[in-house]
């Protein structure tokens, strides 16, 4: 038996868990409804305020989908009750991030700003003017999000310079020597 597709998930007050015939798993919450479509071999039961997944045969693909699709749903629930966030900082002198209603605009030494549009049901915030916050409920689309910002200008071993994520530790390098 798989040890975390065996966990059962609580649904706690408020959040409604559909299950139809094709296995598509619906979620409403508080913060929105999320959708997941759920392997076949993979049946899906509720008992009052907790869902149980179970596998029709312990073949190798069967035990592998058993953790993952328990995962996926508890994810899903625990978004439309506490949310998601990613906190990522910007560092580096100059560097700088600017809300504007859905839109992101970063300044992080580019020719050009770097403009990001938040997707449905993710938010922006910058509590300064060197961190910004990625809030949503769906935790695939809060990291996708992060980790394109990311990108832009990743952290470098040197200086440390960069836009990096707030727990993320940058191992250094040292420069050269002048002997």
């Amino acid at each position: 038996m798989s040890r975390i597709g065996k966990l059962p998930i609580s649904v706690p007050k408020g959040v409604t868990v559909t299950v139809d015939e094709s296995n598509l798993v619906v979620v409403k919450g508080p913060k929105g409804t999320l959708s997941q479509d759920v392997n076949k071999d993979i049946s899906i039961s509720q008992d009052g305020g907790v869902l149980h997944l179970t596998r029709k045969n312990d073949s190798k693909p069967q035990k592998s989908m058993h953790g993952l699709y328990r995962t996926l749903v508890n994810n899903m629930v625990i978004g439309v009750t506490k949310g998601y966030s990613k906190t990522l900082e910007l560092v580096g002198t100059g560097y700088r991030a600017q809300v504007d209603g859905n839109k992101l605009t970063l300044n992080v030494g580019h020719s050009h700003p770097v403009e990001f549009i938040a997707p449905k049901d993710v938010s922006f915030e910058t509590p300064n003017a060197t961190t910004v916050v990625v809030k949503g409920i769906s935790k695939q689309v809060v990291g996708n999000l992060a980790a394109d910002i990311r990108a832009v200008r990743p952290p470098e071993p040197y200086l440390g310079k960069g836009i990096k994520y707030q727990d993320e530790h940058i191992r250094r390098k040292v420069g050269k020597s002048g002997n």
